[in-house]
């Protein structure tokens, strides 16, 4: 694999580094830094090196797909310590939905603040009875004139209690085979009917919530893609959250944090950071990292020619789960019997953040679809392989 982009690319990277130096100035003192950083967005998208793939009438940047330039854009804003796009559902799951599948209206209403934050959106997908398993939701949606009439519940909704929209999966066909007769429907969070329950986690934390829909009315033409075309749009949706999940900047990110752990906690008066067992268990995961690293990089570059990476693609949410997993257990044993109570009153923030770290990191095999439904995902369409039997 040749790494060297050759004198385009490089002339862009420079480009991209000297906007950065000009306009981004990190942690102004005194400054507002959410203003700052919205400031900073506006002013990148107009240049086109953020929300590349959106017309400029819907917020974006408008320029022609090309995954090496998007690429060298990441690297250097994260270089610079710079604000990228919005990290949210509206930004990263419902944007690019509605760009494939949404009608004009839709996108001239809704893509502009959800790229940018100004509307807050959150996803309705999972049920009590329908988690892995979707197509089996039974949230119904029933047109009565003008509007759709939705009933049921949806729950480890996240961010729902600041949401202003939801984007949901609701069964509109009831007889149809059950991925024939899912629609995707939008509904706002403020609407008659509709309530929020906080999930407590065991941080104390409430990030997830369940939703209950009683009777809650929402326009006719608020569905996205046709009536009974759900299962098909909600794909796309699907697509775009994997991808989000863990990418190798991320898992970097977590190797950091890893070592900074292992440098703080101590074993007979040293930091675990200088012990022998330590280093090579560190030594393996970043290993590990690496591989997942340059895997992205080839399929970048092969993207970048016009070549289906295939099945390496699919296999980058599973990879960097495990990855992540990896970095939580050696993490847990480092902060050894501290890990298994709820950090007392008084304790450090940094301990208290390792603790509650290593408890989040149960959730990296659950988001974007579980561990073992991602290894269906390759094995069936990558592999070919027969489809999982069920039970009589």
């Amino acid at each position: 694999m040749d790494l060297n982009l050759g004198i385009e690319y490089e002339a862009f990277r420079e480009e991209v580094a000297a906007f950065l130096a000009e306009s981004w100035r990190p942690r102004t003192p005194g400054g507002d830094r959410l203003r700052q950083e919205r400031a900073f967005r506006t002013l990148a998208t107009q240049r086109g090196y953020l929300y590349r793939r959106y017309p400029r009438r819907y917020g974006g940047g408008e320029q022609p797909d090309d995954a090496l330039k998007e690429q060298i854009i990441r690297e250097e804003l994260a270089k610079a310590g710079a604000p990228g796009e919005i990290n949210s559902g509206g930004s990263k799951l419902l944007a690019p939905t509605l760009l494939s599948w949404g009608q004009d209206w839709q996108k001239e209403r809704f893509l502009r603040a959800a790229l940018h934050g100004e509307e807050i959106w959150c996803q309705g997908y999972s049920e009590p009875g329908a988690g892995s398993d979707l197509a089996s939701i039974r949230t119904r949606a029933e047109l009565d004139g003008d509007a759709w009439v939705i009933n049921g519940q949806k729950i480890w909704t996240s961010n729902a209690a600041q949401a202003d929209f939801m984007f949901a999966l609701v069964r509109t066909e009831p007889d149809a085979p059950k991925h024939r007769g899912i629609s995707y429907i939008l509904l706002d969070m403020r609407a008659e009917g509709v309530t929020v329950r906080p999930l407590r986690q065991m941080t104390g934390e409430s990030e997830f919530n369940e939703v209950f829909l009683d009777n809650v009315r929402t326009p006719a033409d608020w569905i996205v893609g046709e009536r009974g075309q759900g299962w098909q749009v909600s794909r796309t949706t699907l697509s775009f959250e994997r991808a989000a999940v863990n990418p190798p900047p991320f898992i970097d990110a977590l190797l950091q944090r890893l070592k900074d752990v292992a440098r703080r906690r101590t074993r007979d008066g040293r930091p675990l950071i200088e012990c022998t067992d330590i280093q090579q268990r560190i030594a393996e995961i970043e290993g590990y990292a690496m591989a997942h690293r340059y895997s992205v990089m080839r399929q970048v570059s092969m993207d970048s020619v016009g070549q289906d990476p295939g099945a390496a693609a699919l296999c980058n949410k599973l990879v960097g789960t495990d990855i992540g997993q990896m970095i939580a257990r050696l993490s847990q044993e480092m902060i050894g019997e501290e890990g298994l109570l709820m950090p007392a009153p008084g304790t450090s923030r940094e301990n208290m953040d390792d603790v509650f770290w290593v408890m989040r990191s149960s959730s990296v095999a659950i988001a974007g679809g579980t561990s073992n439904i991602q290894r269906n995902i390759i094995a069936e369409r990558a592999l070919d392989l027969p489809r999982e039997g069920k039970p009589a």
